[in-house]
């Protein structure tokens, strides 16, 4: 298992505990659009959420900058290493 793959099965269980959604599938190209959920206040408990399980600080640019899960995986991995 990769780190990216390791990271994404993570933060599949934060997703899916956020959103209260057991059934939830996180995927790379996934973005906001793709959760009826997802709103900008759901966007930051799940950025919260994530800092939690990761042991992460994510500033206010990094998380602007992302367009979706993949990119985040991504951030996560470079914080990680």
């Amino acid at each position: 298992m990769t780190v990216q793959d390791e990271i994404m099965a993570r933060l599949t269980e934060v997703f899916r505990d956020v959103f209260d959604d057991d059934e939830l599938t996180v995927f790379p190209a996934m973005t906001a659009k793709d959760v009826d959920e997802w709103d900008s206040l759901m966007h930051i408990t799940l950025v919260l959420a994530v800092e939690k399980e990761f042991g992460v600080k994510l500033n206010a640019a990094e998380v602007g900058k992302l367009e979706n899960v993949g990119q985040m995986v991504e951030l996560l991995a470079r914080k990680a290493a």
